[in-house]
C-alpha cells in the first residue's frame, strides 16, 4: 500500500528508492478493489461467450491436449494433470483446479462431459475421490473444443510467468456454452446457466447461419427448451422463453416419477429422474424430517436402489389407503424432487459481461466460428502455397538432376551452391535451399509423377482454400456441414421432458386434485386413536364378496366428521386445542354400515399431528363455519360451547382456556344446539342438562360450570346426546342408552388404570334432567374393591365396545335400574363405546 505523507513539503526520494506519490487511502481502495473485481470477472468465475469456458477449464483441456490426453491413450493420475495444470498455466489452488476438473468429468452436471474419468468422481450428494485415486482423459467431445489450436485459429498469450504461450480462447467446435451450461458468482454479478440438447443447439445454429434475420420464434422451433443431463421435467415454458429473449428467467424442474400398486392395498411412488442437482440422499432427508415433523403423511418406507445397472431408482412406499398421486403431489410441494432453476445467462463478450439472450448466445458462437474457420483456412492456405512451391522446385530439380549434382560438388560451400542453383537452374531462394537440405539419395529418389499429382492436389486445394476466404456464403456453408458432423457425432436424444403453460399455475396446481375429486366423506376417529376418510356410499361387500360383520377385527368409531375429500377437519385434543389436517391426506378405507373402522385400513392420528408431551386426541371436528358450534367438557366439570369462528390461518388453533391441572376430557360437534349434554363424574354421578343452558363464547373463553364435583371426584365421560330421532331411521335406531362401568381394581391386579371391573347398560329416560352446575345422579353403584367410575357414555343404541387393543367387548342387556352395579367383566376390560355413524 502506498504511503501518505502528512506534510505538503517536499521530500526529494531516498538514494535506492522510489518517489514517493501522495494518494488518498479511499482512491487507493478503490482503485484496488476495481482492480480484484476485474480480476476476478474476466479471471475467474465468468466464461468466455466463444467457447462457454472460464479460464480455469480452458488450462485444464489445453495443458491436456498438449501432453497428448486424447481419448485413444492410457488414462493418466488425475493429480498429475492437476501438477501440470498448476505449474504451468493457473497458479492456484490443487483443490480449486481439481474440484474444476471433476464438474467437466461429471455426467450428472454436464450435458456433453469433456473428461473421460476413471474411478470415484462423485455424485449429487458425495464429492470426488481425491486426485491421488482417480484417472483421466480427453472425452472425443473435449476435442472439438481444442482441434484447431496448432493451426493458429486463435490467439496465443503468456501464461503468469511468462515462460510458456496458452490460448486465450479455444477453437470450439461445438457450442458449449449452451449444451453444458454453466455457473459462477463473480464480484457485483453472478452466472447460471442450464443445460441443452447439443443437436437441437446446432440446429438452430446452422438456422440462424442461414438465415441471420431469424428472430426468437424461428430459433425455438429448434430449440423449445433446456434439456438436463439428469432428465426430468420442466415446467413453464412461458418462462422460458422470457428466458431465452431477456437472459434472465426461472424455470421449474421436476423429478419423473411412477406410481405403481403394491401388495395389502398399498402402493409404491418410483422416482427414475431427479432434478438437475438433487441427489437421492438429500430427498431422502428431507422426507425423514418432514415425516418426523408429521408435515407429511402415508409414506412408511423409502428406499434408495440406484445402480448402474437400473440408473436411479428411489422408491417411496405409500401406506395403505393412501392415494399415491396424492402422496407424490405433496413430495413434490414440500421436497427438492421438484426445485427452481434461476437462468442468469451472464458471459463475457470481448472482455466485458453482458447477458445473453439465445440468439445472442448462438450469435457470439457463430461469429467465433467464422473468425475461426476463416483463420484455420488462412493457415491451410498459406501452408498449401508454401508447399506447392517447394514442390515446383523439386520437379525442376528433378528435370536436370545431374546438374544439380555436379552444381553441390563444384560449391566450395552452401552459400555458392545455392547462389549456383538459383542462377543456373532457376530455383528461388526458398527452394534452392530445400534441394540442398535434403539427403542425396532422397532426392534421386523422389518419383515425378508423385510430385506432381502431389502438386496438382495442392493447387486445388489452394483454389478451394481462395474461394472459400472470398465467399462469405462457402465459409458460412463449411461451418454449417461442420456443426451438423458434431451433431452426427456426439449427439444424443432430449432427456427432459417439456411441460407447458404458467410456471406459476403448474406449481399451485396439486396433481391429486385431477385424480380425486372433491366429493363428500366422512372423516372417523377410531377408539384405538385410527383415522380415515369413507365415502357415504357403503360397499357391504370386500374384494372377496363375503359380507363385513366388523366385529372380529374393528374397534369403535369414537368421532365422526362430515366433510368432503378436498376439505380440512380440526383434530380436537385434551390441551383443548383443535389441530388441522387435510382429509386428502388421511387414508381412504371402504364405506361400511356398521359402528367400527377396520385397524388394518386406518392410521394413528398422531402421524398427521404434532402433539405435545401427554396431550391425546379426543374428538373430530369439520371445522364448518356455520351451526351450533363444539360443545367441550374439562377433568374439573367445566363446560363450554365454541362459536365457529375458525381463522383462515394456522394449524392449530386454542379453543378453550384451561386451568391449572385440567385437560379436556370430551369433545362433541353439535348439530342443531337442541342436544343434551350428559356428563359422568368418577363418583359414579351423572348429570344431564340442555346443550342451550350454555352460552357460546368465543376461543380464548375459559368455559363456565358444568357439573358440581365432589372433593378429589372428576369428569370420567362426556356425550351430547340429540333426542330426536332421524325420521328416515326409525325402524333402525333405539332409544337412547347410558353405558357406565366401574373400576380401577384393587392393588395387585394386571390390568391398570381405567379399566373397567363391571358394566351397565340403562335407558336414558331412567335419569332425569337437572340444571347446569349441580351434582346430578347416581348412575353407578360402586362394588366392593371398586374406587371409582372409569367410564361413561350416553347415546342412542345399538352401542359398541371395544378393550384397549381394539378387540370387541359384548355389552351386557340393557338393564332397568339406574344405579344398580351391573355385570362383572370377564377377561376384556371395557375402554371405549361408540355408535354407528350410519
Amino acid at each position: 500500500m502506498a504511503r501518505k505523507r502528512t506534510s505538503s513539503t517536499h521530500i526529494p526520494p531516498f538514494e535506492g528508492e522510489g518517489t514517493i506519490i501522495d494518494t488518498s487511502i479511499v482512491e487507493e481502495i478503490e482503485s484496488s478493489y476495481l482492480d480484484y473485481s476485474y480480476s476476478v470477472i474476466y479471471s475467474r468465475a465468468l466464461p468466455d461467450a466463444r467457447d462457454g469456458l472460464k479460464p480455469v477449464h480452458r488450462r485444464i483441456l489445453f495443458s491436456m491436449a498438449d501432453s497428448g490426453l486424447r481419448p485413444d491413450r492410457p488414462y493418466v493420475k488425475s493429480a498429475r494433470v492437476v501438477g501440470d495444470v498448476m505449474g504451468k498455466y493457473h497458479p492456484h489452488g490443487d483443490s480449486a483446479i481439481y474440484d474444476a476438473m471433476v464438474r467437466l468429468a461429471q455426467p450428472f452436471a454436464m450435458r456433453v462431459p469433456l473428461i473421460d474419468g476413471h474411478g470415484n468422481w462423485g455424485s449429487p450428494d458425495d464429492s470426488a475421490a481425491a486426485s491421488r485415486y482417480t484417472e483421466c482423459r480427453l472425452t472425443p467431445a473435449a476435442l472439438l473444443l481444442t482441434d484447431g489450436l496448432d493451426e493458429e485459429t486463435v490467439d496465443l498469450e503468456d501464461n503468469y510467468d511468462g515462460s510458456l504461450k496458452q490460448p486465450s480462447v479455444l477453437p470450439a467446435a461445438m457450442p458449449n456454452l449452451l449444451v453444458n451450461g454453466t455457473s459462477g458468482i463473480a464480484v457485483g454479478m453472478a452466472t447460471n446457466m442450464i443445460p441443452h440438447n447439443l443437436v437441437e443447439v446446432v440446429d438452430a445454429a446452422r438456422h440462424l447461419l442461414a438465415h441471420p434475420g431469424a428472430d426468437l420464434d424461428d430459433l425455438m422451433r429448434f430449440v423449445p427448451g433446456p434439456d438436463l443431463p439428469t432428465g426430468g421435467q420442466l415446467l413453464g415454458m412461458t418462462e422460458v422463453r422470457t428466458a431465452y429473449e431477456t437472459g434472465r428467467g426461472v424455470v421449474r424442474m421436476r423429478a419423473t416419477a411412477e406410481v405403481g400398486p403394491l401388495p395389502r392395498g398399498k402402493s409404491s411412488i418410483t422416482i427414475t429422474e431427479l432434478p438437475y442437482g438433487v441427489g437421492a440422499e438429500r430427498v431422502i432427508a428431507k422426507v425423514k424430517e418432514l415425516v418426523t415433523g408429521k408435515k407429511l403423511q402415508g409414506i412408511a418406507d423409502v428406499k434408495d436402489l440406484t445402480d448402474r445397472q437400473l440408473g436411479t431408482q428411489l422408491v417411496f412406499e405409500v401406506k395403505a389407503g393412501f392415494n399415491g398421486q396424492a402422496v407424490l403431489a405433496e413430495l413434490y410441494r414440500l421436497t427438492p424432487l421438484e426445485e427452481s432453476f434461476g437462468i442468469n445467462n451472464v458471459a463475457l463478450v470481448d472482455g466485458q459481461p453482458r447477458t445473453l439472450g439465445l440468439k445472442s448466445l448462438l450469435e457470439v458462437f457463430l461469429a467465433h466460428r467464422v473468425d475461426v474457420v476463416t483463420r484455420r483456412s488462412r493457415f491451410r492456405l498459406r501452408k498449401a502455397e508454401e508447399r506447392a512451391h517447394l514442390v515446383e522446385g523439386l520437379l525442376i530439380a528433378l528435370l536436370d538432376i545431374d546438374r544439380v549434382v555436379r552444381i553441390i560438388r563444384a560449391s566450395q560451400d552452401v552459400g555458392e551452391a545455392r547462389a549456383e542453383l538459383i542462377a543456373q537452374i532457376g530455383l528461388s531462394d526458398v527452394q534452392a535451399g530445400y534441394v540442398l537440405d535434403m539427403q542425396l539419395r532422397r532426392l534421386v529418389a523422389l518419383e515425378v509423377a508423385k510430385l506432381e499429382s502431389e502438386l496438382a492436389s495442392l493447387r486445388e486445394t489452394i483454389a478451394y482454400l481462395t474461394s472459400l476466404l472470398s465467399d462469405e456464403a462457402l465459409l458460412r456453408a463449411v461451418i454449417a456441414d461442420e456443426l451438423a458432423e458434431v451433431a452426427s457425432e456426439h449427439g444424443t436424444p432430449r432427456r427432459t421432458v417439456l411441460v407447458g403453460g404458467d410456471l406459476k399455475a403448474l406449481v399451485t396446481q396439486r396433481a391429486a386434485s385431477l385424480e380425486v375429486a372433491d366429493e363428500p366423506c366422512d372423516v372417523v376417529l377410531s377408539s384405538a386413536g385410527l383415522v380415515a376418510r369413507t365415502p357415504l356410499h357403503a360397499d357391504p361387500e370386500d374384494s372377496s364378496g363375503r359380507k363385513r360383520t366388523g366385529r372380529s377385527r374393528h374397534d369403535v368409531v369414537v368421532s365422526v366428521a362430515r366433510t368432503t375429500t378436498r376439505g380440512q377437519v380440526g383434530l380436537v385434543t385434551t390441551a383443548g386445542r383443535v389441530l388441522r389436517i387435510g382429509v386428502l391426506d388421511l387414508p381412504s378405507v371402504p364405506a361400511v354400515t356398521t359402528g367400527a373402522l377396520s385397524l388394518r385400513g386406518g392410521a394413528p392420528a398422531s402421524e398427521f399431528a404434532a402433539l405435545e408431551r401427554g396431550e391425546r386426541i379426543l374428538a373430530l371436528s369439520a371445522l364448518a363455519d356455520e351451526g351450533p358450534g363444539l360443545a367441550l367438557c374439562t377433568r374439573q366439570g367445566v363446560v363450554k360451547r365454541v362459536t365457529p369462528e375458525w381463522p383462515v390461518k394456522g394449524e392449530a388453533v386454542d379453543v378453550i382456556a384451561l386451568k391449572p391441572g385440567d385437560e379436556v376430557v370430551g369433545a362433541v360437534e353439535l348439530e342443531d344446539g337442541e342436544e343434551e349434554l350428559v356428563l359422568f363424574a368418577s363418583t359414579g354421578d351423572l348429570l344431564r342438562f340442555p346443550a342451550s343452558a350454555v352460552r357460546p363464547q368465543g376461543r380464548s373463553a375459559g368455559g363456565m360450570a358444568g357439573i358440581k364435583l365432589a372433593a378429589g371426584a372428576m369428569v370420567v365421560g362426556f356425550s351430547a346426546v340429540d333426542l330426536k330421532a332421524p325420521q328416515d331411521v326409525l325402524d333402525v335406531v333405539d332409544e337412547p342408552v347410558v353405558v357406565t362401568a366401574g373400576g380401577l381394581p384393587a392393588e395387585g391386579r394386571s390390568k391398570g388404570p381405567g379399566a373397567a371391573s363391571s358394566m351397565k347398560v340403562t335407558p336414558l329416560s331412567e335419569y332425569p334432567r337437572k340444571g347446569r352446575a349441580t351434582g346430578g345422579v347416581r348412575c353407578q353403584r360402586l362394588l366392593t374393591g371398586e374406587a371409582m367410575m372409569v367410564l361413561g357414555w350416553a347415546g342412542r343404541g345399538p352401542a359398541w365396545a371395544a378393550s384397549a387393543s381394539g378387540d370387541p367387548v359384548e355389552l351386557p342387556a340393557t338393564y332397568g335400574k339406574r344405579d344398580g352395579s351391573g355385570s362383572p367383566v370377564l377377561d376384556k376390560p371395557l375402554t371405549a363405546v361408540g355408535r354407528p355413524h350410519r
